[in-house]
Formats: structure tokens, C-alpha cells, sequence
């Protein structure tokens, strides 16, 4: 997985209630919670944007979608494949 840059950058000190066994085993293994919990942050914060970014372009896409039912995909006589 490729993290981005801003993990490494300013920090904002913050409270999280996580499960004390998994925190516990977390650090047992040498894990660094804090980052850990940068990282699904950050996958969770790129979801819900590409979840957001869907809701925002719904019509559109169902539009596109539907052209395509109608009609067959654009160009598609120079396919390749």
C-alpha cells in the first residue's frame, strides 16, 4: 500500500478509544498505533470521498450507463480485442 505523504506531516494530538486487546497486541508486535490509525484514517477518509464524489456524479454516470445500453460502447468497431 502506498501512504501518503501527509501521514508524516504536522500532527494534531487527538483521543481514540480503541479495543485494549487489540491495542495491547498492537503494541506486542511493535506496531505504531498512532500511524496504524493514521493509515485507516486516511483509507477511510478516501473512501468516503469516492463514495461522496459517486453520489455527486449519479446522474451522470447513469446517463453514460445508459447510452451505452442503448447504443454499444463509443468506438468500439476499432477495438482490438
Amino acid at each position: 500500500m502506498n501512504f501518503p505523504a501527509k501521514i508524516d506531516g504536522a500532527k494534531r494530538a487527538t483521543n481514540v478509544s480503541l479495543p485494549v486487546d487489540l491495542v495491547d497486541e498492537a503494541k506486542s508486535l511493535g506496531a505504531n498505533v498512532s500511524q496504524a490509525c493514521a493509515v485507516g484514517l486516511e483509507l477511510e477518509v478516501r473512501n468516503a470521498r469516492a463514495e461522496e464524489w459517486k453520489r455527486q456524479n449519479r446522474e451522470a454516470i447513469e446517463s453514460s450507463n445508459e447510452y451505452v445500453r442503448k447504443h454499444g460502447l463509443p468506438l468500439a468497431q476499432y477495438r482490438q480485442f
